[in-house]
């Protein structure tokens, strides 16, 4: 797909200096350096300055006050014109604002820190993505799924013993059994499956009302991305896949998931949904989702805008998924 990499989080050809990661006076020197900086996250909320379609990450020095509030290292996640840029997680601190929408699927709620001017504050990637830059998606899709790791991976998987942070956050060591552990990143399958001029659409109990997208499912060991596609909808829908075609790829945070995007061509169309796998699926006309986009379509919201599915669906509507 020629506009594969044009998907949020498609890359920005960070340079991620893998090299230094386990150079430790490297990494010392790296982060003595004036020109380095850091991302600061809360609650896996990365900080970002201004408003609107301006928005950008927050880059602080490492000398900064908020960095008080740190409890774990920094990660380092890479070099900007050749300094090293790092991570670091304040979760741990509590602010003044309503916290009750944090975690929600819908979190429109911001977080001020007294350390910072008034312009920074904590917001919901999926909620700011589609406003950053494809460098600065990087950065954020990078750093929150490295932090989210390491909360949910403190003990080693082989003994249950604690484990340690090593290779600047990109490794976890355990010195009772000396297990190593990297950063887990989950396949998941997302179809855009068609017949004729109509897609394929479901939803999930708990979505926003009206909201379909694309189907999805983690792709089973031992399982090629293709057969994966034909038995998540057969399992959600009940629809027979045949010719499989990928189509473009996307890093999604929430938590650890890397997105397969595929073209599925359905063999039938009648539709037998497992309530246990979604809460719905209908066939949609390419107007009907054209519509949608404009919202001009009462009950039919289209995917979340950023995320692989209203990439997809955006492209088959405008006849260039080739």
């Amino acid at each position: 797909m020629r506009f594969a990499e044009q998907v949020t989080f498609g890359g920005s050809a960070l340079d991620r200096a893998a090299e230094l990661r386990g150079d430790m006076p490297g990494l010392a020197a790296a982060m003595q350096d004036p020109a380095a900086r850091t991302l600061v996250l809360w609650k896996g909320k990365p900080l970002l300055i201004g408003d609107g379609p301006s928005r950008m990450l927050a880059r602080l020095p490492l000398d900064h006050p908020i960095l008080k509030d740190a409890r774990v290292p920094p990660i380092l996640l890479g070099r900007e014109d050749g300094a090293a840029r790092f991570a670091h997680d304040i979760s741990g601190w509590q602010p003044v604002e309503d916290t009750t929408e944090v975690g929600a699927f819908v979190d429109r709620s911001e977080q001020h820190h007294p350390a910072v001017p008034d312009d920074h504050r904590f917001a919901e990637l999926r909620m700011v993505m589609t406003a950053l830059t494809a460098r600065d998606a990087e950065l954020a899709a990078t750093a929150k799924a490295i932090i989210g790791w390491h909360e949910t991976h403190q003990f080693c998987a082989r003994c249950g013993a604690p484990s340690d942070v090593t290779q600047a956050g990109w490794q976890r060591v355990c010195q009772a059994c000396g297990g190593s552990h990297f950063p887990r990143t989950d396949p998941v399958v997302i179809m855009l499956i068609t017949r004729g001029n109509k897609v394929l659409l479901g939803r999930s109990p708990g979505w926003p009302e009206g909201m379909y997208s694309c189907l999805a499912g983690f792709v089973e060991p031992g399982e090629t991305i293709e057969a994966a596609v034909r038995r998540e909808v057969w399992e959600e829908a009940g629809i027979r896949v045949g010719q499989v075609t990928y189509l473009s790829s996307q890093p999604w945070p929430f938590p650890a998931s890397l997105m397969f995007g595929c073209h599925g061509a359905a063999l039938t169309d009648e539709i037998t949904i497992d309530p246990v796998e979604i809460e719905d699926a209908i066939w949609v006309s390419r107007e009907e989702v054209m519509d949608a986009f404009a919202g001009l379509r009462d009950g039919l919201l289209p995917a979340r805008k950023g995320a692989i599915a209203h990439f997809l669906l955006r492209h088959w509507v405008a006849d260039t998924l080739d």
